[in-house]
């Protein structure tokens, strides 16, 4: 069974629908923020990423900033940009990128249902970014970021969207990126409930991006449950934020590993050590990988294709086997030193949406 719950969310008025949207917190850095949030006082990035209202020099963990993001919400509704919904909704949200769009419900589910496993996980979190998305939460007393969430996809919900968007959507803008976004109003109870009582038919929900956000929710909520002596379960911290795709919609991209040194070795060693493993290929374009086992490499400028000698592939381990394992146990761990990439300093991560031109300039830079 799978809980979704409505709740009243804080809208923006239709006409800052486009000013106040901003890209996830954990896209951008801080730089790139500032400079994206520039001349525009109502953008959420003031919410999710509060330092670039602040001296540089702070540091990102500093308690004044997560005292300025609580700061710049509570304006952004004593002013009227957003609004709350006088009764609970569920929402329709809708992302198009060049002739793919994506239909999700957004709704609240429970955290004991991330606890037990009805919601699954695919990856570990660091401690620092759980630690970080926590005291966000509980500074400023809301989920500011919802998690994405897929599940099989069942044809009485998809009956329900297509109902839904016969009705023009309150916001419709395209980005500068040029993703188109749409948002609804569900607000009938009679289409709440059956949303609601199609959920409880399936099983699971997965987590497609967010797992740092899931993590903090569930801290949170157990802070705020350990300090109420009425607790019950039922309370609107059991519960977090969350859209849910379904799955032969969703598109979801690559998230590329880059590293700051090559723990000494030069980078034709480096080369000749893969080769005991992979087959390694130079490219005069970049990799995008396209079967299993295939690996796309950016070094000094260059780019190679490696790919997996086949034993590698061979592996009755349902997670030894895949590629995330094969780079980790046979290249990050054994060659780089990286033995736990969620606290090692060495490594970072980069979304697929962002492209190869981003690993490229963090390569090229000498900063990776």
């Amino acid at each position: 069974m799978s809980i979704i719950r409505p709740f009243k969310g804080f809208r923006p008025l239709p006409i800052h629908g486009a000013q106040v949207a901003a890209k996830p917190y954990d896209v951008l850095n801080s730089e790139e923020a500032r400079n994206e949030a520039q001349g525009n006082p109502i953008s959420f990035l003031h919410v999710g990423k509060p330092e670039i209202d602040l001296p540089a020099e702070i540091s990102l963990y500093d308690a004044r900033v997560y005292e300025k993001g609580n700061e710049n919400l509570q304006k952004l509704v004593a002013d009227g940009i957003l609004k709350q919904d006088t009764h609970p909704c569920l929402y329709l949200y809708a992302q198009t990128m060049g002739t793919r769009t994506q239909y999700g419900i957004v709704g609240c589910v429970s955290v004991q249902e991330y606890l037990d496993g009805t919601i699954k996980k695919h990856e570990l979190t660091r401690p620092d970014k759980e630690d970080d998305r926590t005291r966000h939460i509980l500074t400023t007393n809301a989920h500011t970021g919802p998690i994405f969430l897929t599940y099989h996809a069942e044809r009485q919900i998809d009956d329900i969207i297509e109902h839904v968007r016969l009705s023009p959507p309150p916001v419709d803008f395209v980005a500068d990126d040029e993703v188109r976004h749409q948002f609804w109003i569900i607000e009938d109870t009679k289409t709440i409930n059956a949303i609601q009582e199609t959920f409880h038919q399936v099983r699971f929900l997965y987590i497609a991006d967010g797992h740092h956000r899931a993590a903090a929710a569930a801290r949170a909520a157990k802070e705020k449950s350990t300090a109420n002596p009425h607790h019950t379960g039922n309370e609107e911290y059991s519960f977090f934020l969350a859209v849910l795709f379904p799955h032969n919609q969703v598109r979801i991209f690559e998230y590329n590993r880059v590293v700051k040194d090559l723990k000494g070795h030069s980078a034709e060693n480096l080369l000749e050590t893969l080769k005991k493993e992979f087959d390694v290929r130079a490219s005069t374009t970049p990799v995008n990988p396209e079967h299993k086992g295939e690996f796309g490499m950016y070094l000094k400028q260059q780019w190679y294709k490696l790919v997996a000698h086949p034993h590698l592939l061979v592996n009755t381990d349902l997670v030894g086997h895949l590629d995330v394992s094969i780079l980790q146990d046979r290249v990050l761990a054994p060659i780089l030193g990286i033995n736990d990439p969620r606290t090692d300093k060495r490594i970072d991560f980069v979304g697929g949406i962002r492209g190869v031109k981003e690993l490229e300039r963090r390569v090229n830079s000498g900063e990776m």
